[in-house]
């Protein structure tokens, strides 16, 4: 099988490295704004966005109205619960806004700069979807197991004295609502949300800025685990704050970070994909109008024959010379890929 048919030799131009490619992807990106193609990505995907609202509703239920499984707490487990009762170092308003209106803002700035309505729908699509689908997962858990935090003792006797009945079993006489919210130790909510965002902004930038193009910058890493920095020390301070225990806040964020990584391979390629720094639709949208321009002209197609012939010859001699692809002859069969393109030998 030829290690490239005429499809990729037609793409080249378009995904290869050098400045004219460059130039061809902004054009061609340029000419999808959300002016010119925004009403016909929402409706593509109105199905999709009426799915979100619906795990929405299912998140506003599952965190007002389901209440959560009262597990037993007996008097000998108090000695792990007896954490004292602390206010959020990171404020619950505040976690919208780093984990959902920041990754947004992002790709605003990014669509600006590129002009592709497909990137920025997809991505504010995905976003959405990682941080309202770890949600509900998350409240749905917390709910099911019930687990105490670890300043249960003073959420269920506020006044220090501690109340059993004949099984038991805590007797509390706190605030019910303090007391229900006592109940939701597992998994980490701040932890989970967090990681659900701003690891799919991680994600998101390592295709951006081409973390994994083997160049060798490592310091693009930087800006990749920063994200995730932030969101391991939101987990932290739930840790400090006696909200909640170490494993739940690894629970919560290997279920964000899970969730993200599936939301954003549904619509872009992975980071280390040479496509992947635009979505799949943008490339599809592409694709498309690169053969609909082509009208079929039999001489062209008996050139690109002959050109994929003669790279596959050149490519059957660079094998043979070694690994590095090394020519030992000096005659006029070894062309560059470039000199192929242009009809130049």
């Amino acid at each position: 099988m030829p290690w490239w048919d005429l499809g990729s030799l037609s793409r080249l131009k378009i995904f290869s490295g050098g400045s004219q490619p460059n130039r061809m992807q902004e054009v061609q990106l340029g000419s999808h704004t959300v002016r010119s193609h925004g009403v016909s990505v929402a409706r593509t995907h109105m199905h999709d966005w009426l799915i979100l609202m619906l795990l929405v509703l299912i998140e506003i239920i599952s965190l007002y109205v389901i209440h959560p499984f009262y597990r037993y707490v007996g008097k000998d487990m108090m000695t792990d619960l007896r954490y004292p009762l602390k206010s959020n170092t990171v404020p619950v308003w505040a976690v919208p806004m780093y984990a959902m209106m920041l990754p947004i803002l992002i790709f605003l700035v990014v669509y600006f700069r590129r002009r592709d309505v497909y990137d920025l729908h997809h991505a504010v699509l995905g976003l959405l979807f990682s941080v309202v689908i770890t949600a509900v997962i998350t409240d749905a858990i917390k709910n099911a197991v019930g687990r105490p935090r670890p300043d249960f003792f003073w959420r269920c006797f506020p006044d220090g004295k501690d109340v059993y009945d004949q099984l038991g079993d805590v007797i509390c006489h706190g605030d019910k609502s303090i007391i229900k919210e006592g109940h939701k130790s597992f998994p980490s909510g701040h932890t989970s949300w967090s990681f659900a965002g701003l690891g799919f902004l991680s994600l998101y930038l390592s295709g951006k800025i081409k973390v994994f193009d083997r160049r060798g910058h490592i310091a693009k890493l930087c800006i990749v685990f920063f994200p995730l920095l932030f969101a391991s020390l939101v987990g932290i301070s739930r840790v400090d704050d006696y909200w909640h225990h170490w494993q739940d806040v690894f629970a919560g964020g290997l279920l964000g970070l899970m969730v993200s990584t599936f939301c954003y391979l549904q619509f872009f390629p992975p980071p280390y994909h040479h496509e992947g720094w635009g979505p799949y639709a943008y490339f599809r949208v592409l694709e498309e109008s690169r053969v609909g321009t082509q009208a079929p002209n039999p001489t062209s197609i008996h050139n690109d024959q002959a050109l994929e012939v003669q790279v596959e010859e050149q490519h059957e001699r660079r094998r043979s010379n070694g690994c590095l692809g090394l020519s030992i002859t000096n005659d006029d069969s070894s062309l560059t890929l470039e000199e192929l393109e242009s009809g130049r030998r």
